[in-house]
């Protein structure tokens, strides 16, 4: 007996979250299906026109205008951007730099530095352990 392989299947959501597109933007038929592993693997390897124009001019999910706008998801809620946001209304909202992005972008800088801080703690103290280890 011959043991047939499972195609492993996803829902639209989570194919369109692999591929950092805004899911109610995307055409109906990717929406109403399911995705296999191997037309994922398609769509990012030989992106369709349509997945092209979404990449570059949205409407974008959270996840992708909080990356580039330099910060957090609950960033952009705090800021009271709750929704999907073309490529040309983030640039908006660069140009504009209002004072909660501004805020927001600091505190994304100190999230940053305090995560390299204790990244640098944590292998100085691996050092000093091995160090310790090696003395034994």
């Amino acid at each position: 007996m011959k043991s047939q392989a499972n195609t492993q299947t996803m829902k639209p959501a989570t194919a369109a979250k692999k591929l950092g597109v805004y899911l109610e933007a995307t055409p109906a038929e990717f929406r109403e299906g399911v995705v296999s592993r191997a037309e994922l693997a398609a769509l990012e390897a030989e992106p369709p026109q349509w997945l092209a124009d979404l990449r570059a001019n949205g409407p974008h999910p959270r996840p992708v205008v909080a990356a580039r706008l330099g910060i957090s998801i609950a960033g952009l809620a705090r800021g009271g951007v709750t929704e999907a946001l073309t490529t040309q209304q983030i640039e908006e909202l660069r140009d504009e730099n209002p004072e909660w992005l501004q805020k927001e972008r600091a505190t994304q800088a100190d999230v940053r530095k305090e995560n390299v801080r204790i990244k640098k703690k944590h292998a100085e103290e691996a050092e000093r352990k091995a160090r310790g280890s090696e003395r034994d």
